[in-house]
């Protein structure tokens, strides 16, 4: 038989052990933490778009006012408003040789970044959907492609030019930008994300060839990975500055980054010039802001496809 438990009615009572660290929050005190976290991201996004924009804002209005105030004046306000004479000047200087760069940009960019996404996603659909001996090996190259910075292929990429007798013409520029890396292991894992095995072999069980099948089917169901590499491309195109540097030598086939530069090192001897870099400069933005506002739709299908599978 078991003695009954004797209690002291002099110790203190013992309040029960928390589960948890910290004390349970109530109602209020959760809508509090959850207002402060979503204060806290908004105003670091803010800050981010202030940061980015403001560039753009100092470019715009700076491309309006005269050599006087842009040096001497309120770079932010539109006192002095010049911009048609500006405009003028680019189109009159030279016969207008800035507007021959910037269709050399166009041309550049535009060739350039079409050819390299077919290539890459050519090159990414192969490496994903075919069986072939040395396939890894020969991607562990396209990824030591991509560690190479550019700068460092320009004298080689200069030296094939040279024997090739490209040099000083619009291939030298063009047919080393059609060839990307990056973009080619980028087409691989859209390849892989976005092309089922299974539809590529009902494809060749309706009768399509190889390159039907990947003209008419892998090519549609990777468009997103197709337009993802073609703004990088483009956008690498249209600021590349050292390849042309080593490559041109006529005026005539400048890009606007060559043009632009040249300007800018003639205005530390004429200030008239800065007005015309500047102005051409906020052109030159243009085109980018046209292609990311147009392709964006493809861009934001690939984003959120996996969402809905």
């Amino acid at each position: 038989m078991t003695s009954p438990v004797m209690i002291d009615p002099a110790a203190p009572a013992r309040t029960p052990a928390r589960t948890e660290g910290r004390a349970p929050v109530g109602p209020g005190g959760a809508r509090s933490s959850r207002w402060l976290s979503k204060t806290a991201v908004n105003g670091v996004l803010v800050i981010a778009a202030v940061y980015t924009l403001f560039p753009l804002i100092w470019l715009i209005t700076a491309a309006t006012k005269d050599a006087g105030n842009l040096l001497g004046g309120d770079v932010f306000s539109f006192e002095g408003f010049n911009l048609g004479g500006n405009l003028s000047a680019l189109s009159t200087y030279q016969d207008g040789v800035y507007f021959r760069w910037y269709g050399n940009s166009l041309l550049y960019a535009g060739i350039g970044a079409l050819g390299c996404s077919l290539v890459s996603v050519a090159a990414g659909y192969a490496f994903d959907k075919y069986r072939f001996r040395g396939k890894e090996k020969l991607f562990a190259l396209v990824l030591l492609g991509v560690l190479l910075p550019s700068t460092a292929l320009s004298l080689p990429l200069y030296l094939l030019a040279v024997k090739t007798g490209t040099v000083n013409t619009y291939w030298a520029v063009l047919i080393p930008s059609l060839v990307n890396p990056f973009g080619v292991y980028l087409s691989r894992i859209f390849s892989a994300g976005y092309i089922p095995d299974e539809v590529l072999e009902a494809a060749r069980i309706d009768g399509a060839g190889e390159m039907r099948t990947f003209w008419s089917v892998g090519l549609r169901m990777v468009m997103p990975g197709f337009v993802t590499v073609f703004l990088f491309q483009f956008t690498a195109i249209w600021n590349n500055f050292f390849l042309p540097l080593v490559m041109l030598s006529d005026k005539k086939l400048y890009p606007l980054s060559l043009g632009l530069y040249n300007w800018h090192s003639t205005a530390n001897a004429d200030p008239s010039f800065y007005p015309m870099v500047v102005t051409g400069s906020l052109l030159a933005v243009a085109p980018l802001i046209i292609a990311f506002i147009t392709l964006q739709r493809h861009w934001k299908a690939g984003l959120t496809a996996g969402s809905v599978k």
